[in-house]
């Protein structure tokens, strides 16, 4: 079930940029001219801007949890099995769908060369990609890697050739339907940026995910959507109404300003953009029902991997064999079908990074934090819904053809399964109530562990094995360390008598308070390898000086001498977490054992 991480930074880039640049660019804007006319560069702006909303949420998704699976992942650890089976299907159904759509452009461009049957080549090339995809995903994803730079030097050339070229003329009138029509062919358009959620499917397969997938698609999108603008705005400069349904648009604009070299130039361009994002496609979609399955709610074959590839084979040949069968519907249901379900998955990750956050779950650790929390996310949310709307009845029944035949998947084969999500967690904070085992943090916990190439040490373990006392009562410190002293006492065998006057001894001698906040008692006893921790928090305080103020976090310790050089690292340890500035909020905040102490184990802090 393990997935071998080869992607570097310039694969996860390739692949995000692959995967969007293909029949977004090289076929849509001539039907998409036809439904706003020369202001259909607007359309390709406000699509980018409205699809970077959702990528900044899924930046921090996926930066907290690179698993395989993409968005199906943390959106069915957010908001439950139910949901992340929807999102996981509707969206394998979307990039499997946006790949036929690749397929099937690259077998028109290629039948203007040679004459051979549309759907025949488009098969070909399907089966050539799914054995690349056997293989490996290291091997896919050097093929996506050179297939991107050429490409993109080609469309630069475009670019800086056609600029110079273009009529003012020809965006007159500027737009044929107003902001209505604008806006409803920027959600028509909005497929041309799906690419961008193809790189988190493959997130458990790269070299430091946490960073490189995030700074993978926003440069993506970035240099994407610069690019997209300029040649639709080229384009239409140099064709004018000529652009109007057109299903080779780039290829026209070549011809008219570079000639047949030039058309041939932008043909090869198209055929490796196909290609890309059919390849792509195919790495990302099939990460999906191997998530799915991982997760019980497809059938356990499913998430296997083969012993020598360390490929999802299973989940490869079944999304290759869906592609096949998709290659047959019509084009406009692809497009329009494809928009609606990433319109709808970035509607989810809004939602998600939401709900991870309010949950207060502790293990919850992105890397990279979404900016303006939570009106980023609240704004994508209505525009996605708005989005949804102006697309028209015919994409709103699409959408929900889709998300029933999810629901249908998961009553039949997924509602035995249980796990955990943070939507149950919001609803515990809020309501009181106990909802969960904590099973979500212990799993959270371990991908952290996973994704920071952390092995656990004596602190951890030491943390884990530590005796708690949680407290809610204003109380004196020699209240407090008889508390420590009945629990302790047994298990370092010393007299709790004892134990308490040397406890109040050590601290007349010298106070063990570090902060306003925090006090660290440490007391030697007889014996060899002993050291035992008791940890206290306590939202009321401990009066350790009538002079200073009361004290919330008090972390005892209890060592034989031979583990003074032990106590020095672990004071070290303890002092660089409190140092978190959010840390003193945590504490307070935290309404569980588990909390707290996860609070500690997922603390910076320079590993031993």
């Amino acid at each position: 079930m393990e997935l071998k991480k080869s992607l570097k930074a310039i694969d996860i880039f390739s692949i995000a940029a692959g995967a969007m640049i293909s029949s977004g660019i090289f076929v849509l804007p001539g039907i998409a001219y036809a439904k706003t006319g020369p202001s259909l560069f607007l359309s390709y702006f406000l699509a980018a801007l409205f699809a970077s909303i959702g990528v900044m949420s899924q930046a921090e998704l996926v930066s907290a949890l690179p698993r395989a699976g993409g968005s199906y992942f943390y959106v069915s650890r957010s908001m439950g099995p139910l949901i992340g089976t929807i999102d996981g299907l509707i969206v394998w159904f979307s990039l499997a769908l946006k790949s036929s759509f690749a397929l099937i452009g690259m077998a028109a461009f290629f039948s203007l060369l040679f004459d051979f049957n549309i759907h025949i080549l488009a098969i070909a090339f399907a089966i050539i990609f799914i054995g690349i995809n056997f293989l490996g995903i290291k091997e896919a994803g050097r093929t996506q890697t050179f297939i991107v730079m050429a490409l993109l030097s080609l469309m630069f050339f475009y670019i800086i050739r056609g600029i110079p070229l273009i009529k003012i003329s020809n965006f007159e009138p500027f737009t044929t339907n107003g902001i209505k029509g604008i806006l409803s062919t920027a959600g028509f358009v909005f497929v041309s940026y799906g690419g961008v959620l193809k790189v988190a499917a493959v997130a458990e397969e790269a070299k430091n995910p946490a960073k490189n997938i995030p700074y993978g698609m926003f440069f993506a999108l970035i240099i994407v959507s610069i690019i997209y603008v300029l040649i639709v705005l080229v384009t239409i400069g140099v064709l004018g109404d000529k652009l109007k349904g057109s299903l080779t648009p780039i290829s026209d604009g070549a011809r008219a300003f570079m000639g047949e070299p030039g058309r041939i130039a932008i043909s090869v361009a198209a055929m490796l953009a196909f290609i890309s994002t059919a390849n792509a496609g195919i790495i990302a979609a099939s990460r999906y029902p191997f998530a799915l399955s991982r997760d019980r709610l497809l059938p356990a074959f499913i998430n296997k991997t083969n012993k020598r590839f360390k490929t999802p084979h299973f989940s490869i040949l079944i999304t290759g064999i869906f592609i096949i069968i998709s290659l047959f519907f019509k084009i406009r249901i692809l497009i329009e079908a494809a928009s609606s379900v990433l319109i709808l998955s970035f509607l989810f990750s809004c939602l998600s990074v939401i709900i991870m956050r309010e949950s207060k779950i502790q293990t919850y650790k992105p890397k990279i934090k979404a900016p303006l929390y939570p009106w980023l996310q609240i704004a994508g949310i209505v525009i996605y819904i708005a989005l949804l709307f102006e697309m028209g009845f015919e994409v709103l029944l699409i959408t929900a053809v889709l998300i029933f035949i999810s629901l249908f998947v998961y009553f039949i084969y997924g509602r035995k399964t249980s796990k955990e999500y943070a939507l149950l967690y919001l609803i515990e904070r809020l309501s009181d109530k106990t909802l969960t085992e904590n099973l979500l943090e212990e799993e959270l916990f371990n991908i952290i562990k996973e994704r920071d190439s952390i092995v656990e040490d004596r602190f951890d373990r030491i943390i884990k094995e530590s005796y708690f006392i949680n407290l809610n009562k204003r109380i004196t410190k020699e209240e407090l360390f008889k508390k420590v002293a009945d629990i302790i006492s047994e298990d370092i065998k010393v007299d709790k008598s004892k134990l308490f006057e040397e406890m109040v001894k050590r601290e007349e001698e010298s106070s063990t308070v570090i902060s306003s906040f925090i006090a660290v008692p440490h007391l030697v006893i007889e014996g060899s390898n002993i050291f035992k921790v008791v940890i206290v928090r306590n939202k009321e305080g401990v009066i350790f000086s009538e002079k200073e103020k009361d004290v919330k976090a008090v972390f005892f310790m209890f060592g034989s001498r031979d583990e003074r050089n032990f106590y020095l690292k672990f004071l070290s340890s303890i002092a660089q977490i409190a140092l978190e500035h959010d840390f003193e909020k945590k504490w307070l905040s935290a309404k569980k054992i588990e909390d707290i102490k996860n609070i500690i184990l997922t603390g910076k802090r320079r590993r031993l």
